[in-house]
């Protein structure tokens, strides 16, 4: 038997949506970030390092937004 999606399962979807956004987002600052002062400064490695992350939470939070997870009502 098919159910829906819970509550919380489309907030994860819709969380990880928002995440690959922000990692877009991110990545045009890096971009010109990068033109202005280097890929060598320290704001700028953390820029990388956001990218990651959002594209990170991006997947597990799209992959637990997708699955077809179990009722666990007893």
């Amino acid at each position: 038997m098919k159910q829906g999606k819970g509550f919380l399962q489309k907030v994860a979807l819709v969380s990880g949506v928002v995440s690959f956004i922000l990692a877009a987002a991110c990545g045009v600052w890096l971009y010109l970030r990068i033109e202005s002062v280097g890929a060598d400064n320290p704001v700028s490695a953390s820029l990388m390092a956001t990218i990651f992350f959002f594209c990170s939470v991006g997947v597990v939070l799209t992959i637990i937004g997708k699955s077809d997870l179990p009722s666990f009502k007893l």
